[in-house]
Order: C-alpha cells, then sequence, then structure tokens
C-alpha cells in the first residue's frame, strides 16, 4: 500500500512538473493579438509588452505579465473583456518574438502566433530557398539545439503551438549538402581555370 502510495506521488510530481515545462511565458518585446468578432470598438489589434512588464489594453490599462504564464494572461484579459462587454467574442493570441535564419529569402526577427504553421513560418520570412534542406530545421534555443523535421510538419500541418516555440527562439533553416557540393565543386572549376590560364602564360 505504502509502495503504491510513493508510485502515485511520483506520477503526479512528473505530470507537473512536464506541465511547469511547457509553459509559456511572454518577455517584454512579445505581445498579443486580440481579436473581438461582435464589438464595433476599437479594440482588436496587437499590443505589445513593455520593458517594465506590463502590457496596456483598451479600456483595461496595464497588464502585468512578469513571471506569469501565458495562460494565466489570457484568462485574466478574457475575464475583464467578459465583464466589460456583454456576451464578447473574442480570441486571444501570444505574439512571440523570433529569428528565422539560413536558408529563407527575408532572414531576420518576426513576430508569430501559436497558431501559425510552419509553412507560415517559412512565408513570413519570403519563402525558402532553393538550397534549403526542410528536413533538418531546428530551434535554437539558449544554446541548445531542437532538432526539427519541416517536410513532416508541413504535412502533418501542426502549429508553432504544438511544437512548443516559445519567445526568443531561433528558426534555423540549413543548406542542403549538394547545394555545398555544387558550390564546392564551382570553386573548383573556377581554380582549374585559372590554373590553365596561368600555366599557358608560364609557357
Amino acid at each position: 500500500m505504502k509502495s503504491a502510495k510513493i508510485f502515485f506521488i511520483v506520477i503526479v510530481l512528473i505530470f507537473t512538473t512536464a506541465l511547469t515545462t511547457r509553459a509559456q511565458y511572454l518577455n517584454p518585446g512579445d505581445g498579443v493579438r486580440i481579436t473581438f468578432f461582435n464589438i464595433s470598438d476599437k479594440v482588436s489589434g496587437d499590443y505589445y509588452i513593455q520593458q517594465d512588464g506590463n502590457i496596456q489594453l483598451p479600456y483595461l490599462g496595464l497588464i502585468p505579465t512578469k513571471n506569469r504564464p501565458y495562460t494565466e494572461i489570457k484568462s485574466e484579459i478574457i475575464e475583464k473583456y467578459d465583464s466589460l462587454y456583454i456576451n464578447p467574442e473574442l480570441t486571444v493570441q501570444p505574439l512571440y518574438k523570433i529569428n528565422i535564419l539560413g536558408e529563407v529569402k527575408a532572414p531576420g526577427y518576426y513576430y508569430v502566433t501559436d497558431v501559425e504553421k510552419m509553412t507560415g513560418i517559412f512565408a513570413i520570412a519570403g519563402g525558402t530557398t532553393a538550397s534549403a534542406d526542410l528536413g533538418d530545421i531546428y530551434i535554437i534555443r539558449d544554446e541548445k539545439e531542437i532538432d526539427l523535421n519541416g517536410q513532416e510538419l508541413i504535412e502533418s500541418g501542426k502549429t508553432m503551438g504544438d511544437i512548443g516555440l516559445q519567445s526568443g527562439d531561433r528558426i534555423y533553416v540549413p543548406r542542403t549538402w549538394w547545394a555545398d557540393a555544387a558550390s564546392i565543386t564551382i570553386i573548383l572549376s573556377v581554380i582549374s581555370v585559372i590554373a590553365t590560364v596561368a600555366i599557358l602564360f608560364l609557357k
């Protein structure tokens, strides 16, 4: 009986730890996207977290976000607007500031929501180049690399929320090995031509 109780406690602790690990947090520079479907007031829009950790929302004032999981912030926003309007229909989405790098046409910093799909991520960055290796992309987070199969994510239609995207993540799209091989071949061909011309001049 005692061993069964210990086993149950261990399972609860593991489950609680998993939930805590998956909890999403917003940092200064991130934001929320609020969309009202049945309210004429100009409330819908993107709102960003200030350096002090607060976010200013229409008719609600400042909402603190520091050291609070996103789910808690979302619940507070919805509850406060629910008390302000009669049966409001709205969605609240996180806006994560991430860096998209590598073989995309317009690498840089972008804001993405947790409902964004991999195709949307690539589209935001101008699309991928012809040399992109979609099967071997990865997320760089706190100097750690998280491997992803971009092709499978595209085919499955999984969202950024499904893969656990976090604020500050860097998504890197590498080059295919044959693209690098082609570049080396071109360089070697140029060197060969230069060497041939040099030999002709030396004769």
